[in-house]
């Protein structure tokens, strides 16, 4: 297959937001150009210490999630605080709570924050390590009266911390999830996601679902690139989250770090105004 690269500049005006990606799919010539208007945003500013803002986002308290975790999500700032230079930081600490041997945490905007369809963001610098699992995803806001994954889930940014230069965007849904997810990764030339801060996003629409790493567009997926049902057509919450071991990436281990820090600078979401 021959790549190409391809350049689109999206132009807005007073409230609209400008956005330009590069792409590096070799058939972009039906993709749809949003003017983007940002609707809601959090920038994580205030003090050291501080929780995440209440009026945005829940703690998910508890563990395994069904992927055989290992650490306890708790509501304690040590697991999840501003860190008083404008950012988020979810921290991953090896120690014995609630009977599991680490603790982290695991926010969502459920039932605070939700939309469909849209431009999702974020700005992070990952953690890193053999059993390190961050993640910046959408669940479908239905999930208590359908069930995962008729629901829908969208992962903007899901990282094997024993491989910190690929990122991991997926699709799941009935018929395609867990192992059989839509998937396609994104590779840090000559650099690691723990270096610095780069943005994850997600651009949504009726039909089309197009997944970036800063400014590169790298997959694109359709109704009919799927082989079950396109069922996101209804608001999804965000979740941000740190995990430690588990099924898609294994245990920790002697060479794994702790503390482990994701930073996430801010979460932004946009509408399409075309």
């Amino acid at each position: 297959m021959k790549w190409r690269n391809s350049y689109f500049a999206i132009f807005t005006l007073l409230a609209f937001v400008a956005i330009s990606f590069q792409s590096c799919l070799d058939n972009d010539d039906d993709l749809v150009v949003g003017d983007w208007a940002l609707v809601w945003e959090d920038n994580f500013d205030g003090d050291q210490g501080t929780l995440p803002n209440p009026d945005f986002w829940n703690f998910d308290i508890g563990t395994d999630w069904g992927n055989q975790q290992l650490e306890y999500d708790t509501d304690r700032a040590e697991n999840a605080s501003l860190d008083g230079e404008g950012n988020l930081a979810i921290v991953a600490r090896r120690e014995n709570f609630a009977g599991s041997a680490f603790t982290s945490a695991r926010i969502t905007t459920k039932g605070k924050v939700e939309q469909a369809y849209g431009r999702f963001e974020a700005r992070m610098k990952l953690p890193y390590g053999p059993g390190i699992w961050p993640a910046f995803w959408l669940l479908g806001s239905n999930i208590d009266e359908v069930g995962w994954p008729q629901c829908g889930e969208i992962d903007m940014m899901e990282l094997r911390g024993q491989l910190p230069n690929i990122n991991n965007s997926s699709l799941h849904g009935p018929g395609y999830s867990g192992g059989n997810s839509i998937t396609k990764s994104f590779t840090l030339e000559q650099d690691r996601f723990d270096n610095d801060f780069h943005v994850f996003a997600v651009e949504w629409g009726v039909d089309y679902m197009y997944f970036f790493v800063d400014d590169t567009l790298f997959m694109k997926v359709t109704p009919e690139d799927i082989p079950g049902e396109w069922v996101y057509d209804h608001p999804f919450h965000v979740i941000l989250n740190l995990a430690v071991g588990g099924n898609y990436v294994g245990f920790p281990t002697s060479q794994t770090p702790f503390p482990q820090t994701m930073l996430i600078d801010y979460v932004k979401i946009y509408e399409n105004r075309n």
